[in-house]
């Protein structure tokens, strides 16, 4: 019986070692709670870098050159000339109208131009027979003023004559409407035997040169002030005149032309507050149309000392006000009030409010707030942790 309660002894007190070393695991658990509850965020160190200044406009396509073609002489319409629809090159003859009045005109004054051209002969003849007989006192010098006034009248009414023919051939020519302009027309708003008029109010037909092809765009005049003021800062330089242009189509699919800015209007839009901005674009297939919906990205300059932060560490209030989470040197979170200008990608231009080297925090916001110590790992470092994990 003493030996069964001896080996009983045995056996209780390795169960209290046990127990105890137990407690003491846990002991040291407990230890390290406090550590295991500060959460862990991810953060990003801002940069200054360089940053390329693009603006993403709204505009729309306009023909480089549009030409009415309209009447300037009066007549029937006897023939058109082209395809509706179709291409036309300048010089081209697009309607011919019933000539007979005109080129009755034009023969009329040519045979005038004829009898006048007669009657000066006549009179150089005459006047140079007079000219001899002055000489010998055979006529008066009267008569021979008279003979050489009669030789300039009728030289002027040569020259009257010849205006005349020159006038006629040009209505004549006017009888035969040609296209103005090279490039793509529309339908006709005239048929055969249609009576039309000069300087009639409605054009016979419109022709557009489309290649190249304008892009109107209109850019906020509050934008365009501070894009100036950062010039004039020189916080940014920029060359606008030639300024590259690149076209997205109404699908969001980019065009496969680049542009370049031509034209910056110096007047602002008192109604919508903008202003027009053109830039010329290579249309050589004809995919673009007079009218079209499009979107044109700009370069307007370089920022040789930008901030940029990524959009997931910028948050707003309902009063529209930014502001960012970073963590601060002593591994507390801290609140800062930022201003930005513009997106770059998935990124904010910052104008204020944050600096360079400042760990901006992008993953885990929902569970910090001011004042609260947190573990920081930079972003790529936890990509790297994450892709091992895998």
């Amino acid at each position: 019986m003493r030996c069964l309660n001896i080996a009983r002894g045995f056996r209780t007190a390795a169960l209290g070692a046990v127990l105890c070393a137990d407690l003491s695991a846990c002991g040291g658990h407990g230890a390290e709670a406090p550590s295991s509850s500060v959460p862990q965020v991810t953060v990003v160190e801002l940069k200054v870098q360089p940053v390329t200044m693009m603006s993403n406009l709204p505009g729309r396509t306009s023909a480089y050159l549009i030409a009415e073609v309209r009447p300037q002489v009066s007549g029937i319409v006897k023939r058109r000339n082209f395809v509706e629809g179709g291409n036309v090159v300048a010089g081209q003859v697009l309607y011919e109208l019933d000539d007979s009045l005109y080129r009755a005109e034009y023969e009329s004054a040519k045979a005038g131009l004829q009898r006048a051209q007669a009657i000066v002969s006549a009179a150089r003849l005459a006047a140079a027979r007079s000219a001899e007989l002055v000489k010998i006192d055979a006529v008066s010098a009267q008569d021979n003023e008279s003979a050489v006034a009669a030789l300039g009248q009728a030289e002027a009414e040569v020259a009257a004559a010849q205006a005349a023919v020159a006038s006629s051939a040009v209505n004549l020519a006017y009888a035969h409407i040609v296209a103005p302009i090279s490039g793509h027309i529309g339908k006709s708003n005239v048929t055969q035997g249609a009576l039309v008029t000069a300087e009639q109010a409605a054009a016979l037909a419109t022709i557009q040169q489309l290649d190249p092809i304008y892009v109107e765009v209109n850019q906020s005049s509050s934008e365009w002030l501070a894009l100036k003021q950062d010039i004039d800062a020189g916080r940014v330089q920029t060359d606008r005149s030639g300024a590259p242009a690149k076209i997205l189509l109404e699908n969001g699919e980019p065009y496969a032309h680049q542009g370049k800015l031509q034209f910056a209007d110096v007047t602002v839009d008192s109604t919508t507050g903008n202003f027009l901005l053109r830039a010329i674009v290579p249309n050589p297939n004809g995919l673009l149309l007079p009218g079209m919906y499009v979107r044109a990205v700009l370069n307007e300059g370089v920022r040789a000392q930008g901030l940029l932060a990524p959009q997931v560490g910028i948050t707003r209030d309902p009063k529209g006000v930014a502001s960012a989470l970073i963590v601060d040197k002593g591994g507390k979170v801290e609140a800062r009030t930022v201003r930005v200008s513009r997106t770059i990608g998935d990124q904010w231009l910052v104008e204020k409010g944050l600096s360079a080297g400042d760990r901006l925090i992008v993953e885990g916001l929902q569970k910090v707030r001011p004042g609260m110590p947190v573990h920081a790992v930079e972003r790529a470092a936890a990509a790297d942790a994450t892709a091992e994990n895998r």
